[in-house]
């Protein structure tokens, strides 16, 4: 299934390229994650070959920014 998203205000959804349906709705971790991806210059591949095109090292990379900043988020509360 080829996937679009679509920013609505403050929400964004996923939806089917074919038949332009929403198929679901990015969480802040989802959306924490494109973005890092696209900080790191990953986002081309990422929509070419989808999560699974990534290897260890580049998924690693975005879990591991990812972490670092839900702690800096948390400690700044």
């Amino acid at each position: 299934m080829g996937v679009f998203f679509v920013k609505d205000k403050e929400k964004i959804f996923v939806k089917d390229k074919k038949s332009k349906e929403v198929v679901g709705e990015f969480t802040p971790n989802m959306i924490m994650k494109y973005e890092i991806a696209e900080e790191l210059g990953l986002i081309d591949k990422l929509k070419r070959l989808g999560w699974g095109g990534l290897t260890a090292k580049e998924t690693g990379r975005i879990g591991g920014i990812m972490t670092a900043k839900k702690k800096q988020a948390d400690r700044e509360k």
